[in-house]
């Protein structure tokens, strides 16, 4: 019995693993956002570069997403469960990658999530691309390290109970992620900082995880106060849930702008700030 049900299991996980909305963190329009207010973090000696490559920043913002589909590895370079690291600001978890991987094993921390070293891989790969000239390769990156860099300011990607699921509230990452950006992100105020220098790239990518952590408690709280009352997800429970959560998406998204915008600027101060072509 079980000889025969392996094969339907494989091909069941597999359909899970390809999920287009599988564990797919802020949605498009979120990152269409970041990926469009970085731009105006720059200055002025790079921001033409990146203005008149906007549509194709835009147009790319969610490639890494969209890989998910074909490489079974991308998944985990989204998102990291802190909480599976004991207590905040979870001091048993070693940044560095090598240290990391000795205490805990490679295994584990693939499992649990690469996000903070996937950024600073990035940041390094977008550095050598603008060192050597090559700027498709440049809009690619920068498009796709925006990306991971959004997705470090989303709460819900720092914690194993992603979608609500360990607190019988399946969906959650559905409604905060991208319903919830979709329904009210024309009344959001954009007005990142100017993007600065990084002097450590995947030290400041688990800083901003760290600081998208703090906020799990109170939306997996919010998500549960909207809804009391109610027997489904309405329109009243998207306004109670905005009115209690709106202030911390607007902040998480128009950080992530500046963090983009910053890490955008510091590639090209270790590339040593090469001339950047009109397009």
């Amino acid at each position: 019995m079980l000889r025969r049900l392996f094969p339907l299991l494989l091909a069941m996980l597999a359909l899970w693993l390809t999920c287009p909305g599988y564990l797919r963190a802020w949605g498009p329009t979120a990152h269409d956002i970041v990926n469009t207010w970085a731009i105006q973090t720059l200055p002025p000696e790079m921001r033409s570069f990146f203005q008149n490559n906007q549509p194709f920043l835009v147009a790319h913002a969610n490639d890494p997403d969209e890989a998910m589909r074909t490489d079974r590895f991308e998944r985990k370079r989204h998102y990291i469960y802190l909480d599976k690291y004991g207590i905040f600001p979870y001091p048993t978890l070693p940044h560095v990658y090598q240290r990391a991987t000795e205490q805990f094993s490679t295994g584990r921390i693939n499992r649990d999530g690469m996000l903070p070293w996937q950024i600073g891989e990035f940041s390094l790969r977008l550095t050598k691309a603008m060192k050597t000239g090559k700027w498709e390769e440049v809009k690619l990156d920068a498009a796709a390290l925006a990306h991971y860099v959004a997705d470090a300011h989303d709460p819900l990607h720092t914690t194993q109970n992603f979608d609500g699921q360990l607190t019988q509230q399946t969906g959650l990452e559905d409604r905060f992620d991208i319903r919830l950006l979709d329904r009210y992100s024309r009344f959001f105020v954009m007005h990142p900082e100017d993007a600065v220098k990084i002097s450590d790239p995947t030290e400041y990518a688990f800083q901003m995880c760290l600081e998208a952590n703090i906020w799990v408690d109170s939306i997996v709280w919010s998500d549960l106060h909207a809804r009391e009352g109610l027997r489904d997800y309405t329109d009243e429970y998207f306004d109670r849930f905005y009115g209690l959560v709106g202030a911390t998406v607007v902040r998480e998204i128009n950080v992530a702008a500046h963090d983009a915008g910053s890490y955008w600027y510091t590639a090209w101060l270790n590339a040593g700030r090469p001339q950047l072509p009109a397009r």
